[in-house]
């Protein structure tokens, strides 16, 4: 019920208040809307851009292979060398 009361008392003396100082509070809103517009634009191209970035990270896409094909390859590397060295050694 405080609440209630509270608000009626602050909605009465805020339009008695716009009412008496009208100009001031148009002075003061045309020099807030420009600020309101910069800045929302501004966050509009920081979120913007950031959903672009992600959109060209989730576009990338690497072919890691899978791990045994890496693992195979490598092993069989790993004993071709060991052969050549082999070789090698008893030349």
């Amino acid at each position: 019920m405080k609440t209630l009361i509270g608000g009626a008392a602050a909605a009465v003396l805020g339009l008695i208040g716009i009412s008496h100082w009208w100009s001031e509070f148009m002075t003061l809103l045309a020099g807030a809307i420009p600020v309101a517009l910069l800045l929302g634009g501004a966050l509009a191209i920081y979120l913007g851009f950031d959903e672009l970035k992600d959109n060209w990270q989730k576009n990338e896409s690497f072919d890691m292979g899978s791990p045994t094909e890496d693992s195979d390859k490598y092993k069989k590397e790993v004993e071709d060398l060991k052969k050549e060295i082999e070789t090698l050694k008893s030349k």
